[in-house]
């Protein structure tokens, strides 16, 4: 796909509608765009390559726009093999350009390419460093752990355009559209969720450019109200709850445990929740889930007990909102059990490891299944919740 973002910065990624799961582990049913630009100045730069499922799109692309010239630098803002996998055919196909890169990403390329000799064709740059290309100018600015070590990104002095690696990112090809917010969230906080203070720290720099575009590695090129994606990103990095609102995730062997969390929503509803989601944890998609568990402000869990522990799909749900960073949140637990309760146990235990997690003192116990004294102390619970 080749689009002209301005007349001397033009799109030339790829879109993925047949990839199953992103990262091996995030269902994308709407594909994926796998996003890379180019400059074109006196001096020509590529910025990232691509995902090796699209390499020979791609250089059909950059072929396409470079019309007879050749690159003279490839920034490589960033190593995971979604974008960079591409760099050893680039580098075989213009071996004269320049890769230009942190130092860290550097030391990373023969770690994914053994056989490609770097040496001589690599330029290192530290923060604040720039590239001069003729009327543009690229900034680079370190941008560590987000998502990983060796991330810069790189801003483009004259046309005022950001290219963020993956920050502003979301999941979905372009070619399929879509609203931004829901699938850009949850690419962020599965994606990037773990690293808020760094993301802070990236946004502090942001905040002393003169921004007017945002090129990400994902997703849609973002070129009005920045503000309102900056804004988001500020809250989701801070853990702030994006939305009053609660998710009431469940984990139910024979049923007894989602009919009591159906009743809890209800419940909720009706003491005054703004809103309340429900989520079967046994069967809907785990990152929205945990998606849901950030965009919210409250979280109520209900498992069965299982093997003195908890019901496997809560607690799978419950490691991913630890190793996420979850905080900043209120937490109610419903447990269930028939002879021997132990799930309440089990998510108390998790919960209390997670930062500034308010966990209700009111914890619902049930034998098997829901029964009227139950509702009156799931009645108590959500008042709880919601008093606060």
């Amino acid at each position: 796909m080749i689009t002209n973002i301005t007349p001397q910065v033009v799109y030339i990624g790829a879109d993925d509608t047949d990839l199953d799961l992103f990262e091996g582990q995030y269902l994308v049913p709407q594909g994926i765009s796998y996003n890379s630009y180019v400059i074109l100045d006196d001096k020509i730069a590529v910025v990232d390559t691509i995902d090796s499922r699209k390499t020979t799109e791609w250089l059909d692309n950059l072929n396409e726009v470079l019309d007879g010239r050749r690159p003279d630098y490839l920034i490589v803002q960033h190593m995971e093999p979604d974008h960079s996998a591409s760099i050893s055919a680039f580098a075989e196909k213009y071996p004269d350009a320049i890769i230009v890169a942190s130092a860290k990403a550097i030391q990373m390329l023969p770690q994914f390419f053994e056989k490609t000799d770097f040496s001589g064709k690599t330029r290192s740059v530290k923060e604040g460093e720039t590239l001069e290309l003729g009327k543009h100018t690229l900034k680079f600015f370190m941008a560590p752990m987000v998502h990983w070590p060796e991330v810069m990104v790189s801003y483009e002095e004259s046309e005022k355009i950001l290219f963020a690696a993956d920050a502003f990112g979301k999941f979905g090809a372009l070619c399929n559209g879509g609203e931004w917010i829901d699938e850009a969230r949850r690419y962020y906080i599965n994606i990037c969720g773990k690293y808020g203070v760094q993301v802070q720290t990236l946004l502090k720099k942001a905040a002393t450019l003169d921004i007017q575009m945002i090129c990400p590695l994902h997703g849609p090129v973002l070129k009005e109200n920045l503000g309102y994606y900056i804004g988001l990103y500020d809250t989701w990095s801070k853990y702030e709850p994006e939305e009053e609102g609660v998710l009431v995730a469940y984990a139910s062997i024979h049923g007894h445990t989602a009919e009591a969390a159906k009743k809890m929503a209800d419940i909720l509803l009706e003491k005054g929740a703004k809103r309340v989601v429900l989520t079967d944890l046994s069967r809907n998609d785990l990152s929205e889930a945990v998606e849901n568990a950030f965009r919210f402000s409250t979280l109520v869990v209900a498992a069965a007990s299982y093997d003195a522990g908890v019901f496997p799909p809560m607690h799978d749900f419950l490691y991913h909102l630890q190793i996420k960073n979850y905080q900043k949140r209120r937490v109610g637990i419903i447990e269930n059990g028939s002879w021997a309760p132990t799930a309440g146990r089990v998510m108390s235990c998790m919960l209390s490891d997670m930062k500034n997690v308010e966990v209700a003192e009111k914890m619902v116990t049930i034998k098997s299944a829901m029964k009227q004294a139950d509702i009156a102390e799931m009645e108590e619970l959500a008042e709880s919740l919601l008093a606060k």
